[in-house]
């Protein structure tokens, strides 16, 4: 009998084991999560012909947070200008007091008018974490339309890496697949996912 309730005891300590451990990742990976968002970044922000705005590279960087911009003239002339962390932050900021009013495009529902957003709206929507702290990041990350808006703007292939996989919002503006063919195998349904092969 001695050796039985040894035995339960040792199961015991074991699923607590377990337990603790799960916790204890599930607490690192929130606060990996949040490192993540905080970290400062250094985007590429390209305008599209409508004028709006998107993220096309993304990734974290020891210096300060900072974007290229890149537009095209009429000509097709690409022309690009960096945008500094004090640049970045006073726009974020304008904009974080527009969202509070309920005046900033990420506060309106999808149109479906075409994609992107005004620069300080996509500057916001990508960086609030590392411009404003992490305070403000979270709150505006755990709004889902907040979140929503943010992930219509961001093409970066670290976007898609950090959101798990793949986005299927995405889509290269090279014409290329994944896997290096051509993309017109593939058609994109209204609904956002992808079909064939």
């Amino acid at each position: 009998m001695k050796h039985i309730n040894s035995l339960s005891s040792g199961v015991a300590l074991g699923s607590a084991g377990i337990v603790l451990m799960s916790v204890i990742s599930g607490c690192s990976s929130q606060e990996e999560e949040q490192k993540k968002e905080q970290q400062n970044k250094f985007l590429v922000i390209e305008q599209l012909t409508n004028g709006k705005y998107v993220v096309v590279e993304e990734m974290p960087t020891e210096g300060p947070t900072r974007a290229i911009i890149r537009s095209k003239d009429a000509n097709g002339t690409v022309s690009e200008r960096v945008m500094s962390e004090e640049e970045m932050k006073k726009l974020a900021s304008q904009e974080y007091d527009k969202y509070q009013k309920g005046g900033s495009e990420l506060n309106k529902e999808e149109s479906g008018g075409g994609e992107g957003m005004g620069l300080a709206g996509t500057i916001l929507a990508v960086a609030a974490g590392s411009l404003l702290g992490n305070m403000i990041g979270n709150a505006l990350m755990n709004n889902s339309h907040f979140a929503n808006k943010a992930n219509s703007v961001n093409r970066s292939a670290y976007a898609r890496s950090a959101a798990g996989g793949g986005s299927t919002t995405s889509k290269s503006s090279s014409g290329k697949s994944f896997f290096g063919g051509s993309s017109s195998g593939s058609s994109k349904t209204s609904s956002g996912g992808w079909f064939g092969g």
